[in-house]
This record gives C-alpha cells, sequence and structure tokens, in this order.
C-alpha cells in the first residue's frame, strides 16, 4: 500500500545521516511536518475560487494538527484558521493569523471564548440560542455566521428551522449577521453545493430584515487521496483477516479519494453553477478543510526497539516494538487502520518480510499496524519505520503522555537549494 510522497520527504529519505541525525537528538518518536506544502495545498483552494470567479476565503481547521508552522504557513499565505477553544485561538494569533481572520466554531463556547473572540473581531458560528444570548450580554461588536441543522440531519449541532428564525430577529447592534454557516459529515460535493445553495436563500431572506448576510460556510469533508484506485481497488477486494495479527479494522477512511481536496472545491462550485449563483446574490463562500490542507505536509517516524517472530497458518511474520505508541497515529483508536505502508529506513537489501508494528506500551491492543506489512527486508533493531502523510489527524488528535513517555515532538523541515534543514517547531519548545 505505497503512499504518493512529497518530494521534501523523498529527498529526507534519501539523506544518508538526516533521520537518524533528528532522532538521535530529539531521542525518541518526533514527527515531521513540511509546510511548504501546507502553503502549496492552500494556493490550489485559493485557485480554485479564483478560477470559478467566487470570492472565496480559506479557513484552516486548526484541530487536524497543532503545529505551529501550520498556522504560520496560513497567515504567511493568507487563509485564515477554524479555531474552537480559546487554546487554538492564542495559538493562532500567536503566529501572526489576525483576529478578524479567525472563525470561531464548536457547540457552547465558553464564556472566556466568546470574549476574547469578540474582543479580536473575530467571526463566530452560533450554534444555539442562549450562546447567542451570552454573546449579546458582552455587548461587543462582533460578526457572527448562524450554524443551519441541514434538512434531515441527527446532528447535535446547529439551529433548527424554528430557532434559525428566532436568531435573526433577535440579532441587533452591536451583532452583526454575516451569514450562515453548516457542516456535514462525509465527503459528498453534491450535498454540500444543494447545501450552500439552501443558504443563499437563507442570505437572501436575512437581507429583507436588513442584515447584510454576505458569507456562507461549508465547513470541511475534503477529502485526501492517499492511495492509487488500483491499489485501494485491491485492498477492498481481496481483503482477509489472515492479514491482521488481531481482528481487522471495523471502518475506514477512503483512502483512494478520486476527486480530493480543492478539485472537490471546484466540484462543489460546477455543479447546479453554484459559482454564478453566488456571484449573482454577492455571497462570500468560506470554507474550512483541515486534511486536505495538510495533504503530505507530515510523517510521522519511529524507531524499532524489538524484534520477534511469530507464525500462523505455518506462515511465520514479524512483530516490532517502536518506541511510540499508536495514540500517535491516531487511526488505529477508531477501530480502523491507517493502511499507507510504513518505508523502512535505511534502505538496504534483504527479503520480503511481512510485519506488524506494536507499540511500546504494556497494552496487548495497542498496534500502529494491526496489518501484516511487506516490508523490504527484515527490520532490525534501532531502524527507523516512517508513517507518511500522517499530518492530517493522526499526529496528535489522540495524543497521551501514557505511561509517562513524552509526546513526540514535531520537528519543522524546509529545503534550502543544496541541503535539507530542521528545528524543532514551536510546539515542541
Amino acid at each position: 500500500m505505497p503512499a504518493d510522497i512529497d518530494p521534501i520527504e523523498r529527498r529526507l529519505l534519501a539523506d544518508p545521516l538526516l533521520l537518524s541525525d533528528i532522532a538521535e537528538a530529539v531521542g525518541g518518536p518526533f514527527h515531521v511536518l513540511f509546510p511548504e506544502r501546507v502553503s502549496v495545498n492552500i494556493a490550489a483552494f485559493q485557485s480554485a475560487f479564483a478560477d470559478a470567479g467566487v470570492d472565496g476565503v480559506v479557513y484552516f481547521g486548526k484541530k487536524a494538527n497543532k503545529a505551529a508552522c501550520v498556522a504560520r504557513a496560513c497567515a504567511e499565505n493568507g487563509a485564515g484558521i477554524d479555531v474552537a477553544s480559546t487554546g487554538e485561538l492564542i495559538a493562532a494569533m500567536a503566529q501572526g493569523v489576525r483576529g478578524e481572520d479567525l472563525v470561531v466554531t464548536g457547540p457552547a463556547k465558553s464564556d472566556d471564548l466568546l470574549w476574547l473572540a469578540a474582543r479580536h473581531r473575530a467571526l463566530m458560528a452560533i450554534d444555539a440560542l442562549d450562546e447567542l444570548d451570552r454573546l449579546t450580554a458582552l455587548n461587543l461588536p462582533v460578526r457572527v455566521l448562524l450554524r443551519v441543522l441541514p434538512a434531515g440531519s441527527t446532528s447535535r449541532f446547529g439551529l433548527d428551522p424554528r430557532e434559525l428564525e428566532q436568531a435573526i430577529h433577535a440579532i441587533s447592534a452591536p451583532i452583526t449577521l454575516s451569514g450562515f454557516s453548516f457542516h456535514l459529515s462525509g465527503y459528498d460535493a453534491v450535498a454540500r453545493s444543494e447545501q450552500a445553495a439552501a443558504l443563499v436563500g437563507h442570505c437572501r431572506r436575512a437581507r429583507a430584515d436588513g442584515h447584510p448576510a454576505d458569507t456562507i460556510s461549508i465547513g470541511g469533508g475534503f477529502g485526501v487521496d492517499y492511495l492509487d484506485a488500483s491499489t485501494w481497488a485491491e485492498y477492498q477486494n481481496t481483503l482477509s483477516d489472515n492479514w491482521f495479527h488481531t481482528n481487522p479494522p471495523g471502518d475506514y477512511y477512503p483512502y483512494h479519494f478520486p476527486v480530493p481536496g480543492a478539485a472537490m472545491l471546484e466540484a462543489i462550485l460546477a455543479h447546479n453553477d453554484l459559482a454564478t449563483l453566488l456571484r449573482a446574490a454577492g455571497i462570500r463562500l468560506a470554507v474550512e478543510p483541515g486534511r486536505a490542507l495538510l495533504d503530505r505536509a507530515g510523517s510521522s517516524v519511529f524507531r524499532v526497539q524489538g524484534v520477534k517472530t511469530r507464525t500462523t497458518q505455518g506462515n511465520p511474520y514479524d512483530i516490532l516494538t517502536v518506541d511510540g505508541t499508536s495514540l500517535s497515529l491516531s487511526e488505529q483508536w477508531f477501530d480502523s487502520e491507517y493502511l499507507p505502508d510504513p518505508v523502512l529506513w535505511p534502505p538496504t537489501t534483504g527479503h520480503l518480510t511481512p510485519t506488524c508494528v506494536g507499540a511500546t506500551t504494556c497494552l496487548e491492543s495497542d498496534l500502529l499496524s494491526r496489518r501484516r506489512i511487506p516490508l523490504p527486508r527484515r527490520a532490525r533493531t534501532g531502524d527507523l519505520l516512517v508513517y507518511p502523510n500522517t499530518a492530517g489527524y493522526q499526529m496528535d488528535s489522540n495524543e497521551s503522555g501514557f505511561h509517562e513517555l513524552p509526546l513526540p515532538p514535531k520537528v519543522v523541515l524546509r529545503a534550502d537549494a543544496d541541503r535539507l534543514r530542521w528545528s524543532l517547531d514551536g510546539t515542541a519548545r
């Protein structure tokens, strides 16, 4: 299941010393971030808006990765950040993102978050009537989006039609109703386009009541293409319980996504000519991708601490123990499996060796890879395993100091003309 690897990561893997130097310096597992790739991904979304002639804004969904270098890339490339806590708001501003370039989401926001966001003129997505009441009580000028509960949804988030009407009529100066937002689970471009068109109607009705209502946000859910189509199809069609050390996963992310990231935005804008509708109504479209802005923007590195061999149905395979936990490769903690193959480093020759990867804890279930991955040679103690494309949600959404193990630090890698240079991310200092 080989992943598509970014050129800067190929340079890292080809360097005979750099990976081992970093591992020696940090003394444990670590994550590598490539902020130049974040810049490329932001630019792709911005180009999709420009090509469609749509006024659009990109907000990075910060929950997807805490790295300071990602927030800095947003500040430097004209992207805002979607935050849901005072900690995320402060971290974003510390990297140069201005308050007016933040959108504050999440349910039942704390009074501290409402106050701080209002003071810095952040855009706020209002999820409930009592939240609007608490914001009104602050008596501060603030722009809001009303989060709409999509028809037929059973989500705990958003305002139903009755609540939505109440909120529209309750808003008055110094609060400004800037528009509406929604969030859909899954990755359906058509559903997002049609819901966006419905929100244009909400904006027009709100304008009749004197509100500017010139912005809608369609949230995130922009897919990432981790594996090529044939590899993903072959895996699904031939999947066998015998491939796994323990029970196989119950569900998977769609690891092949034929219209990923900015291409999905293009499809949303093209469906039923949404772009023309937005232009005619003078509506600004906001998107809040997390994972899609982190595509090929980072990897996770673990050192092999031990190797043992087991046999099932007469077939031997290796079990590695590495110096980290699956809390730093989060997919496993959702009864799933992170499928892109790790790269065994250094790249020396040997015999194909089925291998699963266990963590350095005393939990039987703590496996980074339950699947017996066909490594190109037998791993040895001291080797490194590099899991590619882990920047989106994998690195730290479930991180924990379990067993009092230190959290893997984040390392920032930048390419100069003649060499790669690394430094610790602001989150690791």
